[in-house]
Parts: structure tokens; sequence; C-alpha cells
């Protein structure tokens, strides 16, 4: 039985605007990709190499997002600092490595090429936190050129020798972000 004391207690709490969202890590590194297609899982191999190297970094989070779905929205939302490490179609040579910072980050997730193998694109996770007013306050891609798409649990070799350009590409902006 609803007494009127608890009635108007749920009255104010559904009038209540909503809780923001709190950022529960500064920095999160996220890793895309499936690492059962040579190329594609870069950013997986990238993030778990770092995660390796950096084990003590408590105000960093490396994350493999593996193939994305809608669950990775909460860990986007609720980060400060967002840098997303996968392939990207550069229209470079094989293994080429590119940053896009912010609203080069953004314009080149919602323009780039579409053929991807992931559940939901990173731009629809991106869109989603955008309408919540969450978007991360940093966010930047570090994009790798795939050579190839096959099954195959490492990248090919041009990939493979990008590997610690990327982390080191990431660490730059962690450290910057964070300076």
């Amino acid at each position: 039985m609803i007494t009127s004391t608890d009635q108007a207690d749920t009255d104010r709490a559904e009038s209540a605007p909503p809780s923001p969202v709190a950022r529960t890590r500064e920095v999160l590194v996220l890793g895309l990709g499936n690492i059962l297609l040579t190329d594609e899982g870069a950013g997986v191999h990238v993030v778990k190499q770092l995660a390796d190297a950096h084990a003590g970094m408590t105000d960093v989070e490396f994350m493999d997002g593996g193939t994305l779905s809608f669950t990775l929205a909460d860990a986007i939302v609720t980060t400060d600092s967002l840098i997303v490490v996968d392939t990207a179609a550069l229209g470079a040579e094989p293994g080429a490595v590119q940053v896009f910072e912010g609203d080069a980050m953004d314009h080149f997730v919602s323009t780039g090429a579409k053929s991807s193998v992931h559940e939901v694109s990173l731009s629809d996770l991106l869109a989603i936190a955008a309408l919540e007013g969450l978007l991360p306050r940093r966010r930047a891609l570090v994009g790798i050129q795939p050579q190839e798409f096959d099954w195959g649990d490492w990248p090919t070799d041009a990939v493979a020798r990008a590997l610690p350009t990327a982390g080191d590409r990431v660490m730059e902006l962690v450290r910057r972000w964070q300076s």
C-alpha cells in the first residue's frame, strides 16, 4: 500500500532531473577489432601491449573493445578522455599510422569508409554519447592502415611492424592530455 508520504517521495523522484553521469576514469584507451581476422585485430593487439607495458597506470584504462557493441556506450560516456585504436582506411601504405584528434576524429569516423566487421560503428557510439550530452571532452583515433582482412590470429608483417608506433602515438596523447 502506498501512503501519501510514499506517493510524495515517488512524485519527487519522478520529477527530479536525471543525475549526471559520473566520469569514472580520466583516460580510456579502447582497442577495437577482431583478432581472428589478421589486420582487423590491430587495435586490440596495441591495447594489450600497452596494458602489459603500463599496468601501473591507475588513471588510464586499457580496454579490449573487440568488435564493438552498444555495451561500450557506457564506457565511452563515463570517461573524460577517449583514445580509440583501430584499423582505418587511410588511403596509405599498409601499416601507416595516423592520429585524428577532436573534431578531426569526429569528421573522420562520420565520413570515412563504412566497411566494417564491427557489430555497430564507432560513429554510432559517439552519436549516442553526443545525444546524451556526454561525449568525452578529449577524443582521438589512432588509425592503422590495414593490408588485408583474412583468417589469422596475427596481423600482416606491415601492420605488425606498425603496432609499436601506434602504441607510441597513444602514449604521446596520454602524456599530453595529462600534463
